[in-house]
């Protein structure tokens, strides 16, 4: 099953500084057909004004990707923590027994991101933080993980049964990945693509599930960023 959630059916919310698209059901936005997909909770596709962010707030119990698709993100948190994560990079954090952070776009220009929130595998874990950089000539063509449960391949860990992970693919190329059909996948292309014969335009979400391989082809040059879990 192929599942094209198209990008202007999301939820919004424009707070400003804050431009947010909610692929699930989010803060203000609630679709009792999209409280997830699997054990993917959240898929927020923010666009953060320069100089502006999320001020100090708390969480527990979740696991929360950041992607930076342009400009930069600077995280600080109650474990002392502090980082700057650039475009095409990746930050995690466990939120466990309880954290509290602040995200700040402290560039001059817009930062746009995808903030992913995986339900954990381990409640109650100790809290946790981690970034790291993945240029993204390192995966033209081919899928590379950036997250998983086990942090494989040089990947950041996080504390459940998912992968998260990025491609760059030129238009009119076609890159394909393994899957298990009982799992729960989760595509979004920057631009416009074919999987597995069904089209789905820029910052669609596309939900898979049901299937042993995805092939995806590109109409445009497109960024992807897949999920892939329970």
């Amino acid at each position: 099953m192929i599942d094209i959630r198209p990008f202007d059916s999301l939820g919004h919310a424009d707070h400003g500084w804050l431009d947010a698209r909610h692929h699930f059901s989010f803060a203000g936005y609630h679709d009792p057909a999209r409280m997830g997909w699997g054990r993917i909770r959240v898929w927020n596709d923010d666009k953060i004004a320069a100089k502006s962010g999320f001020p100090p707030h708390p969480h527990r119990d979740m696991e929360i990707v950041t992607y930076v698709r342009t400009g930069a993100i600077t995280h600080q948190d109650s474990m002392g923590n502090k980082g700057r994560t650039g475009a095409g990079d990746v930050q995690v954090m466990s939120a466990g027994t309880g954290v509290t952070h602040a995200e700040y776009n402290l560039e001059d220009e817009q930062t746009t991101l995808f903030q992913i929130w995986i339900e954990t595998d381990k409640p109650s874990a100790s809290p946790s933080w981690g970034a790291k950089p993945f240029p993204k000539d390192s995966r033209e063509g081919a899928f590379q993980l950036l997250a998983s449960g086990n942090g494989d391949d040089g990947a950041l860990e996080i504390n459940a049964d998912a992968r998260v992970l990025g491609a760059t693919v030129k238009a009119g190329e076609t890159i394909a990945i393994d899957a298990q059909p009982e799992r729960h996948l989760y595509l979004v292309p920057s631009g416009r693509v074919r999987v597995n014969g069904v089209e789905a335009g820029p910052r669609d979400g596309v939900a898979i599930t049901g299937e042993d391989r995805v092939e995806i082809e590109a109409e445009e040059d497109s960024e992807l960023v897949l999920v892939d879990a329970r």
